[in-house]
């Protein structure tokens, strides 16, 4: 099995491609260890000293590490975790996987259209960093959105809100004023 690494936009965090399906649907956050126990190879990755968190997108995992830790130090025992994984046969999560919120039949016209943008506009370039962005709510004008993967805690997330899905958003839903993010 070859697993192959990509850099991202966040340098405390790694986007691994085990060349196999990671979430057939949604994707998986778990920003801390505690939050892993569905999962085996979020268990597997959190065994690894100074892994912080640890996200599933459709192809690939995403670990985030503490600042004091070095990726030489601690890159072979997490593609080793995957490869583990993936040799024994356990499946990624247990039970049902976080799915991303599609449209509602509820939603109204404006967010039906924030959502259209956002999954095929702006969540693939944010998945190729090894990120995720979710819409949580459209409330007077603002846009709330949860980032996830790479993208929390990554130095250019407030760029890339700002300068990116903000003026995306803005051009063609003019009742968009401003984009926000949320923990």
């Amino acid at each position: 099995m070859f697993i192959q690494t990509e850099q991202t936009p966040n340098p405390s965090t790694l986007k691994f491609l085990p060349g196999r399906v990671v979430m057939a649907d949604g994707t998986m956050d778990f920003a801390r260890a505690e939050l892993g126990h569905r999962s085996p190879l979020a268990r597997r990755l959190f065994a690894v000293e100074g892994v912080e968190r640890v996200f599933f997108g459709a192809d690939f995992v995403t670990v985030t590490k503490a600042a004091d830790r070095d990726w030489q130090v601690m890159k072979p025992s997490i593609l080793g975790g995957i490869m583990e994984h993936y040799t024994s046969g356990d499946p990624v999560v247990v039970g049902e996987g976080q799915a991303v919120p599609a449209a509602a039949a509820d939603d109204d016209e404006i967010v039906v259209q924030i959502k259209e943008l956002l999954d095929t506009r702006v969540r693939p370039a944010v998945a190729q960093d090894g990120g995720d962005i979710v819409f949580q709510e459209f409330r007077e004008g603002i846009v709330y959105l949860h980032m996830q993967g790479s993208c929390s805690g990554c130095p250019s997330s407030t760029a890339t809100l700002k300068m990116g899905i903000e003026n995306l958003l803005k051009h063609y839903v003019p009742e968009v004023v401003e984009v926000r993010a949320v923990q």
